[in-house]
C-alpha cells in the first residue's frame, strides 16, 4: 500500500560509541533526531546526552537497548514520554520515569504519526537490544546501532531505503559467543553483505568506534565509502549534526 508524500527531518545528534577518544566529527553517544510535524522523536538518550537533552526538547524518546550510552541520559528522568521493549525497561526499572510505554517484539506501534517495529538482534546479554523499522510518510529506514547478529537480515532488511548501523569496527569482527549466544559488534564489512543480500542500496553508519574516531577523518570516510562500492552500496559515516531530509512516497511493509 502507498503511503502519502511528507517531508521527515533526521538529525545525527550524536554519532560516538562507547569508549573514550572523540572528535569534533563524533563528539557525543549516538542518538538520532526524527521530527516530523509537530512530533521530535529521540532515538536513545546516552549518558553525553545527561542534562543535554531538554535542549533538543523531544516530544518523545525511542530506546534502543539499556547500555548507558543509549540511556543513562535519562538518569534524571524525562519530561516526554519514553519508549522501550518489556526486556529494557527490566534493567531500567529505577528510573525516575513516569510516562513509560512498552514497545512490543515484531508488533509495529505508531508514535505521532511514525511506525516503529522492533526486532530483535543479539548484542548483550544484560542489555537486549532492538533494532527499528521506522517508516515514516517518505520512506523506511533501520536504525541498528549496536549489534552482534540480526537473525534473517534479509527478511528484517527487506524494502528499506537506507540501513543506519554500527560503526564499532570496519573489517576486525568484535564478536564472541557466550553459550550460543553472540555479543558484542559485527564489522561493517559483515553489515554490508546483510544489506547487499536484501538489497538495500544506502547505508550510513554511526556508534562510531575507535577506528573510525580516532582515524583521519577523510581516510576514513573514503575506505567506507570504498568498502560500500565493493558491495554495491552507497555507504558512508555519519557526523554529529548530519542532517538528511526524506521526501515523496514509499511503500509501507
Amino acid at each position: 500500500m502507498r503511503i502519502d508524500a511528507g517531508k521527515v527531518e533526521l538529525t545525527f545528534l550524536g554519532t560516538r560509541g562507547e569508549i573514550d577518544v572523540r572528535s569534533r566529527q563524533h563528539r557525543r553517544h549516538s542518538a538520532l533526531l526524527i521530527r516530523y510535524k509537530d512530533a521530535r522523536i529521540m532515538i536513545d538518550c546516552g549518558a553525553d546526552w545527561l542534562k543535554r537533552f531538554r535542549a533538543i526538547a523531544p516530544t518523545a524518546i525511542v530506546l534502543t537497548h539499556a547500555h548507558p550510552d543509549h540511556a543513562a541520559g535519562l538518569a534524571d528522568g524525562a519530561s516526554c514520554p519514553v519508549y522501550a521493549t518489556k526486556a529494557t525497561w527490566e534493567v531500567l526499572r529505577r528510573l525516575p520515569i513516569c510516562d513509560r510505554h512498552i514497545i512490543p517484539l515484531r508488533k509495529a506501534i505508531t508514535i505521532a504519526g511514525v511506525r516503529f517495529e522492533a526486532f530483535p538482534v543479539e548484542h548483550s546479554i544484560r542489555a537486549p537490544a532492538v533494532g527499528y523499522r521506522v517508516s515514516v510518510r517518505a520512506g523506511t529506514f533501520f536504525y541498528l546501532p549496536d549489534v552482534a547478529r540480526l537473525p534473517h537480515p534479509s527478511h528484517a532488511l527487506r524494502g528499506i531505503d537506507i540501513y543506519m548501523g554500527d560503526g564499532a569496527t570496519i573489517r576486525r569482527s568484535m564478536v564472541r559467543k557466550n553459550g550460543d549466544a553472540e555479543i558484542g559488534h559485527a564489522p561493517m564489512t559483515t553489515q554490508l553483505d546483510w544489506c547487499a543480500k536484501a538489497g538495500v542500496r544506502r547505508v550510513i553508519f554511526t556508534h562510531c568506534g575507535s577506528a573510525i574516531v580516532g582515524a583521519e577523518p577523510r581516510k576514513a570516510a573514503v575506505l567506507v565509502r570504498r568498502l560500500g562500492r565493493e558491495h554495491g552500496i552507497q555507504a558512508r559515516l555519519a557526523r554529529d549534526g548530519d542532517h538528511l531530509t526524506l521526501h515523496g512516497y514509499a511503500q509501507s511493509s
